[in-house]
């Protein structure tokens, strides 16, 4: 009995590694953000069932590109040992799964929500799993098709909740899409000669890791800065939001000037973990600040 529930056991973290268990309630949080700032009071319960939705969606979404970067996977040292690479999940089981969590959470949102939230996630799965994995071989402009659907979450969120699109969701869509590209290319910069074995291709300049990337990267994170204080402007938030996000904003900014002195894998490493707190501090902010 013991044996069995320790097999269910593994096979069930490697389902969860499957879909990209932090990756996608990050994903999930930053949609959550998008419909609490939507709504004049947050029910608990809806909400819930977004975060669910969200989750699920995004778990289906990191399933299929997965699965179709299953072979790639294996000539990566940083992703060889996931559940498709090392056979530890069959690709039956990865499609029945992605199946699976894509029909409930599409269920969810058209019954539970609005048709136009549930076109939103489906189309970010589409070019997510379909458009932006294949894509990634191709060069650069992988990052722009993928930071569509990076930045659909806060919208999805919005539109969920509101069953409309209009600025303040796009504002909210534009602050995530901006951030994508620093945050992406210093990924791409620290593992650059890992994504190289697999034929990857995501940094802006064709030299690589060199001052012109850092620039490239500096001038989008530049542009964070007037975004970020669109909210207050819009009435959707207040001043103290605007202040938070501007502060973190330039010292995002700093480390991109870091990265344009040093051009070292250290400080893409630097500028990679900055990506990782700004986007969160600054969603919280607005919300602390609206509630």
């Amino acid at each position: 009995m013991s044996i069995t529930l320790d097999i269910l056991f593994l096979k069930l973290r490697s389902y969860l590694e499957l879909m990209k268990l932090r990756l996608a309630w990050l994903v999930a949080f930053s949609g959550a953000f998008g419909y609490s700032l939507a709504v004049e009071k947050v029910q608990w319960i809806p909400l819930c069932i977004f975060l669910f939705a969200a989750f699920c969606i995004t778990g289906a979404a990191n399933i299929i590109n997965q699965i179709i970067e299953k072979d790639l996977d294996k000539l990566m040292k940083r992703t060889h040992a996931r559940p498709l690479p090392s056979e530890r999940v069959s690709i039956q089981e990865a499609v029945w799964l992605a199946v699976i969590l894509f029909s409930v959470s599409t269920f969810i949102f058209l019954v539970e929500f609005n048709l136009r939230a549930c076109a939103l996630a489906i189309l970010s799965t589409i070019l997510y799993g379909f458009v932006y994995t294949p894509l990634k071989r191709e060069g650069p402009i992988a990052v722009f098709v993928g930071a569509i659907p990076g930045a659909f979450p806060p919208m999805i969120g919005w539109v969920a909740a509101t069953n409309q699109f209009g600025l303040e969701p796009g504002i909210l869509f534009a602050i995530q899409f901006i951030w994508q590209f620093p945050h992406f290319w210093a990924i791409a910069w620290v593992l650059d000669e890992d994504y190289k074995k697999a034929g990857f291709r995501l940094l802006p300049s064709k030299g690589g890791k060199n001052r012109s990337t850092a620039i490239q990267i500096m001038c989008y994170t530049l542009f964070l800065l007037p975004v970020g204080w669109l909210p207050y402007e819009l009435g959707i938030t207040g001043i103290n939001s605007a202040l938070v996000a501007t502060l973190f904003g330039i010292l995002f900014l700093a480390q991109t000037f870091h990265l344009m002195r040093k051009c070292s894998d250290k400080t893409a490493l630097q500028l990679m973990f900055g990506s990782f707190i700004y986007l969160p501090i600054v969603q919280i902010a607005y919300l602390l600040d609206k509630l």
